[in-house]
């Protein structure tokens, strides 16, 4: 039952997403980042920003990043995705950029639902 409500709830995640923001928090965070990031990767969602605030906070890991990168078990472009900023205005800035403007989205875009996933209207 678990495994059922974990992946139904990754695709409502990735659904009803403009882009992933990332606060700081713990493992259960960090492990969403991580996922969205290999669902990158993979291509299969594009052009959909990880905005990660608190760049005091996540400084470690992203030196961690770097070392990957450096040792290539990280490509070289597996980041771009990311946007590490302290600035709300930032963040915005690139979500209007990236998808808001680029697919001409907005709130009264209808979204398909699935009854599989138990959506309503």
């Amino acid at each position: 039952m678990y495994l059922k409500h974990f992946f139904v709830r990754r695709i409502l995640l990735v659904k009803y997403s403009f882009a992933f923001v990332v606060m700081p928090d713990g493992f259960g965070t960090l492990d969403e980042c991580f996922e969205a990031s290999i669902v990158i990767q993979t291509r299969t969602i594009k052009n959909f920003p990880i905005i990660i605030f608190g760049k005091a906070y996540h400084k470690d890991l992203f030196e961690h990043i770097e070392l990957m990168k450096k040792n290539s078990t990280i490509g070289a472009d597996d980041t771009n995705s990311f946007l590490l900023t302290d600035s709300i205005e930032e963040a915005v800035s690139l979500i209007v950029e990236k998808n808001i403007k680029k697919y001409g989205l907005s709130a009264k875009n209808k979204v398909k639902l699935f009854k599989w996933l138990f959506e309503r209207t």
